[in-house]
């Protein structure tokens, strides 16, 4: 029977250590949290900047809502797109420097739409290996020829690319990669972009309102400028606290995009209330350079904390700070323990990542203080 066999398949992810268990928060996302009355210190959120809670996007999404309601009624394309949409696309526009960007309801759709609607059968893609699930079931989508490359090796790319013979070329890639927290080589990625006559596809998820000046992202981490062959997708549930995700680029794209995208076509449009509140986030991440200096330090006083005792900390320099357990069980154990002394690190486990790679995935917010980052270091070297 279909039932027993779906248990069974259950009960080995279980075996495994690679079941995962949901958690129901009582309290707003923030550093601290409460889980079935036990009070806790997070560092599990991409609530980068502490933004989530914030009075002024809170009463940015209540002001939204009492004049624009609760939903949109509709997909963009028909009657959903308000004023507030067009006013955030604008903002968010001027604030990345591109010609224009397009609003989508999650990260994960945004790149389900941007692929497929840029190639095709007679394409190809050439992808990180370690890209975000959303950035690999793009291409599957898009049925284009897939071609992965050795993680940020760009000889590796250059040779994939000579020896294409595709009609159009795309290269995908995250920017700041999630589970590692290391930076994609842009610079060296746009090169061969221009170089290959290619499309670079960029997320940055974890990077917007993190890196570069006044929080403007990846891009302007490396000073890079906004392309036209560049595609630029950032998230809104993140640095950002609200929800949502846009894509920026050249006009055409954008208009292209509109017409072909159908996880934008096909969708109703995020609340109004939400565009609100991220209108206002926008105005916070650019006047907030010393929540972004507080991280900084954060993620200095963790590796240094650290850098004596048998955890191997990758070499991120953001807010996401990897310990490399490696089993699965020992991973599992380990965050256990941590639980246990009020600490929430999640155990991160295959197939997120590699097998044999297993780890505690710390991420850092501006909202944890010094003392509660001290906490964490503290019980870290005494389970070392």
């Amino acid at each position: 029977m279909i039932w027993e066999e779906l248990q069974g398949e259950l009960d080995a992810l279980q075996e495994a250590g690679l079941k995962r268990e949901r958690r129901t928060l009582e309290l707003p996302c923030g550093p601290t949290a409460r889980v079935a009355g036990q009070p806790l210190i997070s560092f599990c959120s991409n609530d980068y900047l502490g933004l989530a809670n914030d009075p002024a996007l809170v009463e940015a999404a209540c002001a939204g809502a009492r004049a624009w309601g609760v939903g949109s009624g509709a997909s963009h394309l028909v009657s959903g797109h308000l004023q507030p949409h067009t006013t955030l696309e604008q903002k968010l526009a001027e604030f990345t420097g591109f010609a224009r960007t397009l609003l989508f309801s999650t990260g994960y759709m945004a790149n389900l739409g941007i692929v497929p609607a840029l190639v095709g059968r007679d394409d190809a893609v050439f992808a990180d290996r370690l890209n975000h699930a959303s950035l690999i079931d793009a291409v599957q989508l898009s049925r284009a020829d897939s071609q992965r490359y050795p993680h940020a090796d760009l000889a590796a790319l250059e040779r994939l690319l000579a020896a294409s013979t595709a009609r159009r070329k795309l290269i995908l890639t995250d920017a700041v990669f999630s589970m590692d927290g290391d930076l994609a080589p842009l610079p060296g990625l746009l090169a061969l972009a221009e170089r290959f006559d290619a499309w670079l596809v960029i997320d940055d998820a974890h990077g917007f309102g993190v890196l570069g000046a006044q929080g403007r992202g990846s891009l302007a981490h490396f000073n890079l400028p906004a392309a036209r062959r560049v595609i630029y997708m950032g998230t809104l549930g993140k640095a950002a606290g609200a929800a949502g995700a846009f894509v920026a680029a050249d006009a055409t794209v954008i208009d292209w995009l509109g017409q072909r995208a159908r996880s934008y076509i096909f969708t109703t449009a995020g609340s109004p209330l939400m565009a609100c509140a991220v209108a206002a986030s926008l105005d916070l991440i650019a006047a907030g350079d010393a929540r972004r200096a507080h991280l900084w330090t954060l993620v200095s006083q963790l590796r240094d904390g650290l850098a004596d005792t048998r955890w191997r900390l990758l070499a991120s320099p953001t807010a996401i700070q990897p310990v490399i357990v490696g089993d699965n069980h020992a991973a599992l154990r380990l965050a256990g323990a941590l639980y246990e002394r009020g600490l929430w690190v999640p155990a991160i486990r295959p197939p997120t990542v590699a097998k044999g790679t297993a780890r505690l995935r710390v991420s850092l917010s501006a909202a944890h203080s010094e003392a509660q980052l001290a906490r964490l270091v503290e019980a870290l070297r005494e389970l070392a």
